[in-house]
């Protein structure tokens, strides 16, 4: 374990780490668990991606206003709907718009990458927000096999993702800096990094961004608790194993270094509007993306306009039936219980909220409604 998690970190000098490194969260207001944002960045339908970046922006700065915890984006790549390709870039323009706020990926998808850059653009990233940034990691390619094997310029594309703790552990030695005499990457430094507070005259932090694991199985799971790192389970898309892949993180945790004691968080797909109906027309926009998405014709986000008229056909009507299900809805009172009652159902440690819809009007609605609804601060 300790060979894959490098050496402790406890911050930034004369501080004490009570929080698990910025890991774990305070709830706010009467919300059951800290409230974070899963933003995907969507561009819908007459919308450009400049548009989608600058609601990212907004998005970021109402979380940091109204007490969300963290911000996080994640990578995706082929899909005209999603602006999120470049996570570390995305992540630098939200850090200059921003003061308190965490920020991270949920996540960047390791095998897609050079262990190396990774480190080096988390680095920087560190160095730009210190203390703010978290480095959430996937082992799926966040695509279609086609584009991942251009992203990786092989077609062996099982092999990144069985390579993926060998992969974490590189990752995590650059982050640490503490290759081992011998090793043929000890005289190599992710930089910025710690490597910079032992050269002549240094005095960089040793603070670096805490990794965690996500999934939308067992695998990420068992490996989290194995490491002792935190977890995040992808719930918006996978509801159906969220309680098995936290049972099995929990069961598998061993204290670490970074944690002492398991802590997961789940993404949320959730949209409240001020009427039921307008909350179910906003959903819709995003059930039928999805429709394309999975077979096969990805495309920008459909107004609600279109979604409404669309004709599904019985197969679709049942995929949206299911996924619509897993998609807390409705007013800010419905969508505060439906928040409440997964979160006792699952025992989640933390609850990262994604809003999807065509415009981000609707979006920034949502999150300033579900604050309302738990009194969080800053209304």
């Amino acid at each position: 374990m300790n060979d894959i998690q490098g050496g402790d970190r406890t911050g930034e000098p004369g501080t004490d780490r009570t929080d698990g490194d910025g890991i774990r969260g305070t709830a706010a207001g009467t919300a059951p668990v800290p409230l974070s944002v899963l933003d995907l960045v969507t561009v819908g339908q007459g919308r450009t991606a400049s548009q989608a970046l600058r609601t990212g922006v907004e998005i970021a700065r109402l979380a940091e206003r109204r007490g969300f915890h963290r911000y996080w984006v994640a990578e995706h790549h082929s899909m005209p709907g999603v602006a999120s390709s470049s996570p570390a870039v995305l992540l630098a323009h939200i850090a200059a718009h921003t003061d308190r706020i965490r920020l991270g990926s949920g996540g960047v998808m390791l095998p897609n990458h050079a262990p190396l850059v990774i480190a080096e653009q988390f680095g920087t990233l560190e160095a730009m927000a210190p203390g703010r940034i978290d480095l959430g990691l996937g082992r799926a390619p966040g695509t279609d096999g086609a584009t991942a094997a251009a992203l990786r310029r092989s077609d062996r594309l099982n092999e990144g993702a069985e390579d993926f703790p060998q992969q974490l552990s590189e990752l995590i030695r650059f982050l640490d800096d503490d290759f081992p005499d011998g090793h043929p990457y000890r005289r190599i430094h992710a930089v910025p990094g710690p490597v910079q507070a032992t050269a002549p005259g240094g005095v960089q932090s040793a603070h670096r961004p805490p990794v965690w694991l996500l999934g939308s199985s067992g695998f990420s799971a068992r490996l989290a608790g194995t490491l002792g790192l935190p977890f995040a389970f992808a719930h918006h898309f996978s509801a159906r194993n969220t309680v098995p892949a936290l049972d099995l993180y929990r069961s598998s945790f061993r204290p670490s270094a970074v944690l002492d004691a398991p802590y997961a968080l789940i993404g949320v797909s959730a949209l409240a509007a001020d009427e039921e109906a307008e909350a179910r027309r906003q959903v819709l926009t995003g059930a039928l993306s999805m429709v394309r998405l999975r077979t096969g014709r990805p495309g920008l986000i459909p107004s609600p306009e279109e979604a409404a008229a669309y004709d599904f056909s019985p197969l679709e009507r049942e995929f949206v039936d299911g996924w619509l299900a897993d998609v807390i809805h409705g007013t800010p009172d419905e969508v505060r219980t439906g928040l409440d009652d997964l979160a006792k159902r699952t025992g989640a440690d933390e609850l990262m909220i994604t809003a999807n819809a065509h415009g981000g009007e609707a979006r920034l609605r949502s999150y300033e409604l579900i604050a309302d609804a738990y009194g969080l601060p800053g209304a």
